[in-house]
């Protein structure tokens, strides 16, 4: 089912277009990461998703409603964690998480319920009384998603989550991610970290100048630039060796020398790094090192985009 769906979204400021007739469909159980330099139009298409901004043209469904004829029912399904901290730093955690939860209706036992849970998940439940004012800024990041999630939304939307915090407060976001869609939430996560959006999102959507250029799992848009893979042989000396010799190889596709290194072109279809190796150590040709090289999400952003992530 998809639990997102948009289609056609376009959204202008003047003359330009932010977002440029993007439609992308988002399963229920997902972590979808939106990947995109800044101004390519992810935090207007979130934006838009939130209410927060209305389209000029195309639709936006949330659980199969057009969230602009369902308001409440799609805010009621929606939490968002921005990328600006917005917490009330002169207000406890519990009081902070107490208010954004009361928003959506609920009172009493059951709003206190929900506050001290998603205090504990994100591990400030100790830190309840306490003012945010005092928290580090990886802290601060945790009370902003407890704010988000103690509604249990079924959408949970994370922009730049891990901006400017300290490496275990970000490992600590990641985990946390990675819980909530253990626990049922579908998330959309944007980061200009690469290795996050490896590390966590099921699929991906690349967007630059306001259109989804590019969609797909890490290994099918890593396959859409690239059906080879570049084997590095390191050797001591190559001494009368050819080449071509390597071409003999089922999936070999080509070589060339690099000092003392070997680049060899292969297909990823044929595993054949056995026949390779034997093919040098026959020949009495001493290996100090072998690795395979195959794109990453850097490289396919770059050759989609000609920019890298963070230009």
């Amino acid at each position: 089912m998809k639990i997102v769906k948009i289609e056609n979204l376009v959204k202008k400021f003047g003359n330009t277009a932010a977002v440029d007739k993007i439609t992308l469909g988002i399963e229920e159980g997902e972590i979808y990461g939106l990947l995109g330099p800044n101004g390519a139009g992810k935090s207007t298409t979130i934006n838009m998703i939130c209410g927060l901004l209305s389209p000029n043209e195309g639709t936006i469904e949330i659980l199969g409603k057009d969230i602009r004829k369902n308001k409440i029912f799609a805010k009621r399904n929606i939490g968002i964690v921005p990328q600006d901290i917005a917490i009330y730093e002169d207000l406890t955690a519990y009081e902070n998480v107490n208010f954004f939860t009361g928003l959506y209706g609920f009172r009493g036992k059951e709003l206190k319920t929900r506050v001290e849970k998603a205090l504990e998940f994100v591990g400030l439940l100790d830190k309840a009384k306490s003012f945010p004012k005092r928290f580090s800024g990886g802290m601060k990041r945790r009370l902003n998603i407890a704010c988000a999630i103690a509604h249990r939304p079924k959408v949970i939307i994370m922009d730049e989550p891990t901006v400017g915090i300290d490496p275990q407060s970000r490992n600590h976001i990641l985990q946390s991610v990675k819980k909530l869609n253990e626990m049922g939430s579908t998330i959309i996560y944007t980061s200009h970290y690469m290795e996050e959006i490896e590390e966590i999102c099921t699929r991906i959507g690349i967007v630059d100048h306001g259109k989804l250029i590019a969609e797909g799992t890490k290994d099918e848009l890593k396959s859409s630039i690239s059906d080879t893979n570049t084997i590095w042989v390191t050797v001591q000396s190559l001494n009368d060796f050819q080449l071509d010799e390597l071409k003999e190889i089922n999936g070999v596709i080509g070589a060339e020398l690099d000092d003392n290194i070997v680049k060899i072109s292969s297909s990823q279809d044929v595993n054949n790094l056995d026949k390779i190796i034997l093919l040098f150590t026959g020949k009495n040709i001493h290996i100090k090192n072998v690795e395979t090289k195959t794109p990453d999400l850097e490289t396919v952003f770059l050759t989609l985009t000609g920019r890298k992530l963070r230009d």
